[in-house]
């Protein structure tokens, strides 16, 4: 039997209510009268309930919480529960689907929840609407039972406003970021090489700043900007500071030395083959002018905002919206819970990439804008 249902924002005179179904619907575990309160005047999240019309009277048999942190792309489902009595009747879909839309409308690329190792039946629920296993929790619940959390991408990309999608390749080497941006985006124009493996090693010898971190350098945005137009792209090279760059990340001053003599040298080839490079941070909207130019955007990220590491690494940006930055990221081991379609086109939220879109105390920011014309 289907019946009349409607979702609405929580108000305090539901409190009874809630905790009579939480107490039959998640026994394990116990919310506070005091607790429900709060989250009924949380001021980031919102607590709402699921009514159905029994008769001329409105009758409350389910809720969910969700919570949002400040500067997160994620929203986390606290709790989702329909009454016992009530379930099998499509409720908890409708829930959950109202849920996923707040998320969305927050501009949430991911919502996260936690589920009890018991329910079986609540685990299959998630996986038939596309949630992911991402790990578990030992002793979560108060009765010291384990959970899984598991987790959903909300928001995609559209490609249909775009005329070709640009591929997704993966790194093949921890230090290989660079040259992997720089292959997908020869690719999308149409420039592939044939044997792509090998092709990434060279690029990096080409472009690589020799030191950086621990273990093999990174590339530079100057040795990148030539690798590229070896490769017959044109390239443009947007960087704040003047000079070499990253020489901060190395403490040895003999190291330090080399990379500047390497990015110098980088420097005055492109120089000499007339390749534009600006002394300037790129910008918000010189990216939004680019894009819709047709070119791509090799950036220079600092991880820290994604995984709280200082590693430099670099993602090719794809296209922009009014919400979100899309980039193809190269590293697969960052976000192992996705699938290569998820991973492509990755929605960041405008201001959390522009916040990551610079690296180091010195708060660098490097691009290498590349683009290709038959007739050159």
């Amino acid at each position: 039997m289907a019946y009349v249902h409607r979702i609405l924002p929580g108000q305090l005179h539901h409190i009874d209510a809630l905790q009579s179904i939480h107490k039959r619907g998640v026994p394990y575990d116990v919310i506070s009268r005091r607790s429900f309160k709060r989250f009924i005047q949380h001021e980031q999240g919102a607590l709402f309930v699921l009514e159905v019309l029994v008769g001329e009277h409105w009758l409350c048999v389910g809720y969910g919480i969700l919570l949002y942190r400040k500067g997160s792309q994620l929203a986390r489902l606290y709790s989702l529960v329909i009454d016992p009595s009530w379930q099998q009747q499509g409720l908890g879909s409708a829930l959950l689907e109202y849920a996923e839309q707040q998320a969305r409308h927050q501009h949430r690329v991911f919502l996260r929840l936690e589920v009890s190792i018991r329910e079986e039946a609540v685990l299959d629920f998630c996986r038939q609407r596309n949630y992911v296993l991402l790990r578990l929790k030992p002793a979560y619940y108060q009765d010291l039972s384990d959970a899984w959390v598991l987790q959903k991408q909300l928001h995609f990309f559209d490609t249909a406003c775009v005329p070709r999608v640009v591929p997704l390749l993966t790194q093949t080497t921890g230090f290989t970021c660079g040259p992997a941006c720089l292959l997908m985006a020869l690719a999308y124009y149409n420039l592939p090489c044939a044997e792509p493996g090998h092709e990434e090693l060279e690029i990096w010898r080409e472009a690589t700043t020799i030191f950086m971190t621990s273990g093999h350098g990174g590339c530079g945005p100057h040795g990148l900007a030539g690798a590229a137009i070896k490769r017959f792209l044109q390239a443009e090279v947007w960087v704040s500071q003047a000079g070499p760059v990253m020489l901060e990340s190395v403490r040895s001053q003999e190291k330090r030395e080399v990379m500047a003599r390497i990015q110098k040298h980088d420097i005055k080839k492109l120089k000499l083959a007339k390749v534009p490079m600006f002394q300037a941070a790129y910008s918000l909207e010189r990216l939004r002018s680019d894009l819709a130019e047709g070119k791509l955007v090799l950036a220079l990220i600092s991880m820290y905002q994604f995984d709280r590491t200082k590693s430099p690494h670099w993602v090719l940006i794809t296209s922009v919206d009014d919400y979100f930055v899309y980039i193809n990221d190269p590293d697969d081991d960052l976000l192992p819970w996705q699938t290569t379609t998820e991973r492509q086109y990755m929605p960041v939220p405008l201001a959390r990439f522009m916040r990551a879109f610079s690296y180091g105390t010195s708060k660098l920011r490097a691009a290498v804008v590349v683009y290709y014309k038959k007739d050159t």
